[in-house]
């Protein structure tokens, strides 16, 4: 997973628009800002790979270990809020 979204960063608004859709559902603003999350982490990983970001040499990337975790953490956050709140959205529908 970690040499996918390295090697090809726009795979990275895959989830942005995924969270995106979430949101317009869901209209829960932890969706909407981790679509906004995601869409941030897709240029910046594409900013690493032209190598605007890092100068030289940049196999070594140690600010992954705080990103990955991260954007799980707030992905699941995310996931189960929006999802819970279409749930019950529709279980309210006649």
């Amino acid at each position: 997973m970690i040499g996918v979204l390295v090697a090809q960063p726009w795979l990275a608004l895959v989830p942005a628009a995924v969270f995106l859709g979430l949101y317009r559902l869901s209209g829960r603003r932890l969706a909407g800002g981790t679509a906004v999350t995601w869409s941030l982490y897709a240029f910046y990983e594409y900013a690493m790979r032209r190598r605007w970001l890092c100068s030289g040499e940049c196999n070594i990337r140690v600010d992954l270990l705080l990103l990955y975790p991260f954007l799980l953490l707030i992905s699941i956050a995310a996931a189960v809020t929006a999802i819970l709140a279409i749930v019950r959205h529709k279980r309210r529908l006649p």
